[in-house]
């Protein structure tokens, strides 16, 4: 298993350099440099040449990849100029928000995707087939802007943005409220917490639930034709226990789309924590570009990028616990 994690983690080292050198590159590279988009055309020439020398961009290209490098790997980010604070610690607040989220889509996801794949499963051709295989149809297919709209629309009792109402506070200890909340034995806080984050997770859960059923629908149902699974039923094992050994084989495929989704929730919420006036990452990265904070656009993509390539890492890893033929064979299935 050593081994294998060695041979995961060196595989992911080349995407990571690629990009932070893509992203240090998105900046240095844009036309008539970084400062002149900060600044606007009308900028003075010296008001340019001033800010190119704060932030070192006057200086040669691998001079600056070098000090880019070493203060990124020091935490240093710079500093926003939408907000006027470092970017570490907008991050700091904006990240847990986005994890919060995306981890509640995902659970939501999971629980109502699995089993509805499963029944669709040990039932193919019959309702529970088409009701699920029709519901996934219709998740995949709303947008989610539209869908947070119609569920603003449908729920006006439920908080429709921000993260906790104005009257509620609780102490921020990992940024989590619900586990903040949770920490600090503060029910009310806990539930108004709860309350804020329904909507969002709902609408942000559509469309990795319909993957995830579509997904384990067909890894069961493929699984289930297997050899082995027909000689337990010959033997006379219980159905629950034959259908038990063929999901966890069936796993690997879900487990995929797990992590792809995770990956794509953490770094790509943006339109729902627009719409739900949520205050993430997405939402930074995007109000970051429309005010040319290339520093907060240059850490967002940094961290973005990392944590997709974290998921996708601990997701290979856990194809090695699932099936140990892929761990045995180096990770070719």
């Amino acid at each position: 298993m050593t081994t294998y994690l060695a041979r995961r983690l060196l595989q992911a080292l080349p995407v990571l350099a690629g990009v932070v050198v893509i992203a240090f590159l998105v900046v240095r590279l844009t036309p008539g440099g970084p400062a002149l988009a900060v600044l606007g055309e009308k900028a003075t020439p010296e008001k340019v040449a001033e800010l190119n020398r704060a932030n070192g961009w006057d200086r040669p290209l691998p001079e600056q990849f070098v000090r880019f490098l070493w203060t990124t790997a020091r935490g240093e980010l710079g500093r926003s100029y939408h907000t006027g604070r470092p970017v570490a610690e907008d991050l700091r607040r904006c990240f847990p928000a986005t994890v919060e989220l995306a981890l509640a889509a995902m659970i939501l996801a999971t629980l109502v995707g699995v089993p509805a794949g499963l029944a669709a499963s040990l039932r193919p051709g019959r309702w529970p087939d088409h009701a699920a295989m029709v519901g996934s149809l219709v998740g995949v297919s709303i947008p989610v802007f539209f869908l947070g709209l119609v569920l603003l629309l449908l729920f006006p009792g439920m908080p429709g943005g921000g993260r906790l109402s104005v009257t509620t506070d609780v102490e921020r200890r990992t940024g989590l409220l619900l586990l903040d909340a949770a920490l600090a034995g503060d029910g009310r806080a806990l539930w108004d917490a709860i309350r804020h984050l329904v909507l969002p997770a709902c609408a942000l859960a559509t469309v990795p639930l319909a993957m995830i059923a579509r997904m384990t629908r067909s890894s069961l149902l493929e699984t289930l034709r297997e050899d082995y699974v027909r000689t337990a039923r010959a033997k006379g094992l219980a159905p629950p226990r034959v259908v038990f050994h063929a999901f966890r084989n069936a796993l690997v495929p879900v487990v995929t789309v797990l992590g792809l989704n995770v990956g794509f929730l953490l770094a790509g919420a943006v339109l729902t924590e627009t719409v739900f006036q949520w205050p993430g990452l997405g939402r930074y990265v995007v109000e970051a570009v429309l005010a040319k904070d290339y520093n907060a656009v240059q850490a967002g993509l940094i961290v973005t990028a990392g944590v997709f390539v974290l998921v996708n890492l601990a997701v290979d890893l856990s194809y090695g616990w699932l099936d140990p033929r892929i761990r045995l064979s180096g990770g070719r299935a």
